[in-house]
């Protein structure tokens, strides 16, 4: 696997943001799916304000790169630390019947895993105009780490899912 700080150009960084914007956005329209088919409302609209955030921010990238011409990246060029990209999370993290709170601790790790990769950008890359444009995304990563830190300040702290006297049946 390859290193994000081997990023050397603006156009691979702004591919790479862009697909780590985009695939946030299609994981939480998945989740929140996913929540709404179990009737888990209020985490269904938490996941939906995620990927409202990552639409926003998907739209910053193709603005930043307009003019440009982005490299198409295939599965394996990504450079991310992990197999996915850093904000998508991990299926193993998601319960049916999970709670805000644990909600937005899930949004909260991806939001660090996605500043802690534009971190290292920033400080390994080979080009300045990279490392500047990942140090901006860093910060923009990190205000969002914090707002979630006081979203989940203000929500209730019990993180207990319920007992489910009903549970899904899996067919074999």
């Amino acid at each position: 696997m390859t290193n994000p700080q081997e990023i050397a150009t603006k156009a691979e960084f702004l591919a790479h943001a862009f697909a780590l914007e985009q695939e946030s956005v299609d994981r939480y329209e998945e989740l929140a799916d996913a929540m709404d088919t179990h009737n888990n409302l209020e985490v269904a609209g938490l996941f939906r304000k995620m990927a409202e955030f990552g639409r926003k921010h998907a739209v910053e990238v193709e603005r930043l790169a307009a003019g440009s011409d982005l490299p198409t990246l295939e599965p394996w060029d990504f450079k991310w630390a992990d197999d996915e990209g850093p904000e998508t999370g991990d299926y193993a993290d998601i319960d049916y019947m999970m709670t805000p709170v644990q909600a937005l601790q899930f949004a909260l790790a991806n939001e660090k895993r996605s500043r802690d990769f534009y971190g290292l950008v920033a400080s390994h890359s080979p080009n300045q105009t990279v490392r500047e444009l990942a140090g901006e995304f860093t910060q923009e990563e990190a205000e969002h780490v914090t707002l979630l830190e006081r979203w989940i300040a203000r929500h209730d702290s019990d993180t207990t899912i319920a007992d489910d006297l009903d549970p899904p049946n899996i067919v074999d």
